[in-house]
């Protein structure tokens, strides 16, 4: 175990790494079975131990990541023949109408919330761009809800790296079990709120 951890420990600090959750950041956009929470959170646990890699940096580089993903898929949503195929569709379109009008009523929470949850996140935001939800409400929501998921995994796995100190996979492993249970409970409260919302 204590080669494991020095292993790990050696190579947290490599600049490949930062470059590898910029890109999963992004790219878990649209692929939600990619691990990028959970590769935040495991090195924020190994830099509260290590101090590798640098934690603003890492949390530049998540946040920078799933802005960058949100807006690609807005930006698919809304250049989809999409709208094209559920022409001529009336429940389709029904459907349709009612996604943009609830985007409209509560764009913000669902953009936000929807940060939070993996498939949520690609399904609200390719139909906030299929929808023409406008693209100048939905950049700062989606800069908002990437600082805030960066800054709550960075603070996860730092938070789980301090209660096990000089065993960084254990606390990756901890932070990582933090965030599901956090996940499973965000989830059940804002399941709540949707279906005390809808009429």
């Amino acid at each position: 175990m204590d080669q494991l951890n020095g292993l790990v420990a050696e190579h947290a600090g490599a600049p490949w790494v930062l470059a590898v959750v910029l890109c999963l950041s992004a790219l878990d956009a649209f692929v939600p079975p990619l691990p990028s929470e959970s590769i935040v959170i495991g090195l924020s646990a190994i830099a509260a131990d290590t101090g590798h890699p640098d934690r603003w940096a890492l949390f530049a580089c998540a946040a920078a990541g799933a802005f960058a993903g949100d807006n690609l898929t807005y930006a698919m949503g809304r250049h989809s023949p999409l709208r094209g195929w559920v022409a001529g569709h009336p429940r389709l379109e029904r459907a349709f109408t009612r996604a943009a009008r609830e985007l409209d009523r509560r764009g913000a929470f669902a953009v936000l919330a929807a940060r939070y949850v993996p498939i949520g996140r690609t399904a609200v935001n390719l139909t906030a761009g299929a929808v023409r939800f406008p693209r100048a409400r939905f950049v700062p929501l989606s800069a908002v809800a990437a600082l805030t998921w960066a800054a709550y995994s960075v603070a996860i796995g730092s938070l789980a790296g301090h209660w096990v100190e000089s065993t960084p996979l254990v606390g990756a492993a901890l932070g990582i079990v933090i965030a599901l249970a956090l996940g499973f409970v965000v989830d059940l409260v804002l399941n709540r709120v949707v279906r005390s919302r809808t009429p």
